[in-house]
């Protein structure tokens, strides 16, 4: 049996229901301790660092034992059914601790919030403040008046928040890889979604304050960030200053100019493309990923900026949900069959050694068994490195189910999806196999997970890489890895020269 444990940063397994922890603030104690405990995305772990920088500054200490907490933060995932589930059955678990200490204050952040703020207020009773994920600098004022006796919400969306000015503390970082968040919201609205009404509107934050951002993390010993955004690829600024020129002697006809900062020559728009260059400029060894990208929007003119720069790797996540147009007429996903393939043969053209991942959505309403098979060629079409596979899951409040029936029987769903990951295994490990000779640049995170004799490391491709623990090198710090085998999830070499 074939290791299937897909390397995925979007949405971490293995970090759901994390308590984060950081060190207290010096001289701002105020006597509380605060347990903050995370479900969903890459971006959610993202604001719990917002939230407990914003509580720090209120002296609030954290704790990774919720029966020692005076106020305790679920902050919640709205995309799958099973992560609503764990957050209800947590928030019991909660109401007992409430029972020994009155005083306790339990609130709900995130996603979750807005939807559900009535059934957790008010029917269940399970929790006493409800927040939003643009109203995380209210939550001191929030917090004050559940301490005086009231239930506390503000779940309002903002077309302007995107905390730029504030410095996320790293909970539980390994000091190598950071997440940095450039924008938030989305304005796609996916059928199946309910990012656009949990987050709000698309907006972008100051580039000037994410390239100091990534700046003050290069220099605190960090190695890789990753930029993230619900469509990373629709980031957009404008504001006043100069540009620099091209690199001399460049003949690609898609590579715009380099944005700087400084003096106020005239009004200019930093793309992702220009946010791209300008983080990798911070220095060489600072590697620069990115999640997630939108089909519909990802240009020639990024793919040339990756190729341009070493440290942005070669690694695209560009979900495809289905391979059916008609299909993705009904996800409103705005391309079709035949552009999703002109966008993975741009990449493969521009940047021969990008790995590519991709979403995968089986059973979507009225999917028949020959729009199935569309996915099924699209895989053997592109033949993804990894890809993140799930069977319809109808939310409340999205647009799908408002329009369309879930028709798709749940046998059905689970016949494609188990048809979906098995060729997604198969192709994962055709991916890995085809890197066995080849020395990947890694970056060393730490120890693997099974074993203290070896380190596991990331390669440009975003493959994890497994190989012997060595004098001469330590976490935070690049090797050369001839890669000896492979499973189809896992690189396993040696370091040489």
């Amino acid at each position: 049996m074939m290791d299937l444990e897909i390397p995925d940063k979007t949405h971490d397994e293995s970090r759901q229901g994390e308590a984060l922890v950081l060190e207290p603030a010096a001289g701002k104690n105020n006597g509380r301790k605060l347990y903050i405990e995370s479900y969903g995305c890459a971006m959610n772990f993202s604001d719990s660092e917002i939230v407990a920088s914003i509580l720090a500054e209120q002296g609030f200490e954290t704790t990774a034992d919720h029966n020692l907490a005076d106020v305790i933060f679920i902050n919640t995932c709205s995309i799958r059914e099973n992560a609503e589930q764990r957050v209800r059955n947590r928030l019991k678990e909660f109401t007992v601790a409430k029972v020994r200490n009155p005083g306790l204050v339990v609130g709900v952040l995130g996603c979750m919030a807005e939807r559900l703020k009535s059934k957790f207020l008010e029917e269940e009773k399970l929790v006493d403040v409800v927040v939003g994920p643009d109203a995380y600098r209210n939550l001191p004022e929030l917090i004050d008046q559940v301490d005086s006796g009231q239930k506390a919400v503000n779940v309002l969306l903002s077309r302007e928040e995107t905390y730029a000015d504030i410095s996320p503390v790293r909970l539980n970082s390994n000091g190598i890889n950071a997440f940095v968040s450039i924008m938030r919201g989305c304005d796609n609205m996916c059928s199946f979604c309910v990012v656009p009404f949990t987050r709000g509107r698309e907006r972008s934050r100051d580039p000037k304050s994410i390239v100091a951002e990534c700046t003050d993390l290069f220099n605190k010993g960090y190695r890789e960030v990753t930029l993230l955004g619900q469509n990373v690829d629709s980031y957009k600024w404008k504001q006043p200053h100069p540009t620099l020129s091209k690199g001399e002697g460049s003949d690609e006809p898609e590579a715009k100019e380099v944005l700087s900062f400084g003096e106020d020559l005239g009004e200019a728009t930093t793309n992702f493309a220009n946010l791209l260059e300008l983080v990798a400029l911070i220095n060489p060894d600072l590697r620069v990923r990115f999640s997630t990208s939108h089909p519909k929007d990802i240009t020639d003119d990024v793919l040339y900026t990756i190729n341009r720069y070493e440290n942005i790797c070669n690694y695209i996540h560009l979900p495809v949900q289905s391979g059916n147009s008609r299909i993705l007429d009904m996800m409103n996903r705005t391309y079709d069959r035949e552009w999703y393939i002109n966008r993975i043969d741009a990449i493969r053209r521009i940047i021969p050694d990008c790995a590519i991942s991709t979403d995968v959505i089986t059973g979507f309403c009225t999917e028949t068994d020959e729009e199935h098979h569309d996915t099924v060629t699209m895989m053997d079409y592109v033949k993804y490195d990894f890809a993140y596979m799930f069977k319809y899951s109808e939310r409340p409040g999205t647009l799908a189910a408002k329009r369309y029936a879930d028709d798709i029987p749940e046998e059905v769903k689970q016949k494609r999806l188990a048809q979906i990951v098995a060729k997604q295994q198969e192709y994962s490990f055709y991916r890995m196999q085809a890197r066995i000779g080849k020395v990947e640049k890694v970056l060393i995170e730490g120890y693997s997970k099974k074993s203290d004799k070896d380190y596991c490391g990331r390669s440009d491709q975003n493959a994890m890489v497994i190989f012997p623990v060595g004098d001469n090198y330590k976490p935070g710090e690049y090797v050369n890895v001839l890669i000896e085998r492979s499973t189809s999830a896992t690189l396993i070499g040696v370091v040489v020269d």
